[in-house]
C-alpha cells in the first residue's frame, strides 16, 4: 500500500481496537512500530507477536497518557531509546458518558486529561525530534462525535472536537519544518467497546449510517497509514472522516 520502510512509528493505545489495527498496518508497510499500553501488557504483547509473525518489527512500551507531563516525558524517553520518531499516532482515549447535568467534574477531568492533554503531551515530545530532521507525521484519532456531537457524551465530544482544533493549529505552527498534522475521525467502528452495546443501541447507531454497517478497525488503520505516508505529504490540517456517511 505505502512504503514506510526506515520509519519509526509510535502508536498510543496500540494494544487493541483502532490502535492495534493502525500498528499492524504501519508495520506491514515497513515501519518499526512502538505501541503503548497502560495496564494490559498481555494484549500489547499479543499484538507485538502478531506483527512479528508477519515479518514486521514491533515493541510494546508502557505509557501513562492520563496527563500532559507524563505523556511528554514518556514519549521523550521512548524517542530517545528508539533513536528516531517519524510518525506519531495519538490514539489513546477513554469515554465516560453522561448528560451534562449528571456529569461529575472528576469524570470531565479524566476524559480531558487522556483524550486531549495526553495527546498534546505526546505531540509536544514527538515534535522535538521531528524538527531536528525537518520531517514528521502527527495523526490524532478524533471521532465523528467530535464533529457532530452526541447526547450523553458531552465530555467525550468536547475532547475529540478539541483535537480537531489542535491539529489545525499545530499544522500551521510546524508546516515550515515539513511536519504534517492531521486527524482521523472514525464513526461507528466494530471494536471491543462497541461490541458491548446492546442490540437496540447498535440498531440505533446503524440507522444513522448510510452504508448500513460499522467500520472495520482496519479501515481506520488504512486511513492512518495513508496520512503517515509520503503520498500524503501535501495534506496537513485536515480531518479524514471514516464514518460510512454518518456525518457529512
Amino acid at each position: 500500500m505505502f512504503d514506510l520502510s526506515g520509519k519509526t512509528a509510535l502508536v498510543t493505545g496500540g494494544s487493541r481496537g483502532i490502535g492495534k489495527a493502525a500498528a499492524q498496518i504501519l508495520a506491514r508497510q515497513g515501519a518499526r512500530v512502538i505501541l503503548t499500553y497502560v495496564r494490559d501488557v498481555e494484549a500489547a504483547q499479543r499484538t507485538v507477536q502478531g506483527i512479528e509473525s508477519e515479518g514486521g518489527r514491533a515493541e510494546a512500551e508502557k505509557l501513562d497518557t492520563s496527563d500532559f507531563a507524563a505523556s511528554e516525558a514518556g514519549v521523550s524517553a521512548i524517542a530517545k531509546r528508539a533513536g528516531a520518531l517519524d510518525i506519531l499516532v495519538a490514539n489513546a482515549g477513554i469515554s465516560i458518558d453522561a448528560l451534562l447535568l449528571r456529569l461529575r467534574a472528576s469524570d470531565l477531568d479524566a476524559v480531558l486529561n487522556v483524550n486531549l492533554k495526553g495527546a498534546l503531551g505526546c505531540a509536544q515530545a514527538a515534535i522535538k525530534p521531528m524538527m531536528k530532521v525537518r520531517a514528521g507525521r502527527i495523526i490524532f484519532v478524533s471521532s465523528v462525535v467530535g464533529q457532530a456531537g452526541n447526547a450523553g457524551q458531552v465530555a467525550y465530544a468536547a475532547s475529540k472536537a478539541a483535537l480537531l482544533g489542535a491539529a489545525k493549529s499545530l499544522a500551521r505552527e510546524y508546516a515550515s519544518r515539513n511536519i504534517t498534522v492531521n486527524a482521523v475521525a472514525p464513526g461507528y467502528v466494530e471494536t471491543d467497546m462497541t461490541a458491548a452495546l446492546d442490540p437496540k443501541q447498535r440498531e440505533a447507531m446503524l440507522a444513522g449510517v448510510p452504508l448500513a454497517r460499522p467500520a472495520h478497525a482496519d479501515e481506520v488503520g488504512a486511513a492512518i497509514a495513508f496520512l503517515a505516508s509520503a503520498e500524503a505529504a501535501y495534506i496537513t490540517g485536515q480531518v479524514l472522516a471514516v464514518n460510512g456517511g454518518m456525518y457529512m
